[in-house]
């Protein structure tokens, strides 16, 4: 259930489902990169962090 809410955060903002996720290491901080420079790059990676956990 967690896993879910962790989604849905991150299609909103994919940088807090990734926070949730991992905390403040590098993919937080690679996701917010990847945010800034489009969201959808962003989106995939806080999926694939989300999912692989």
């Amino acid at each position: 259930m967690a896993d879910v809410i962790r989604v849905i955060l991150s299609v909103i903002i994919p940088p807090v489902g990734v926070f949730f996720q991992v905390g403040l290491g590098l993919h937080f901080w690679l996701n917010i990169l990847l945010t800034i420079l489009g969201y959808i790059p962003g989106l995939i990676h806080a999926i694939w962090i989300i999912a692989k956990k």
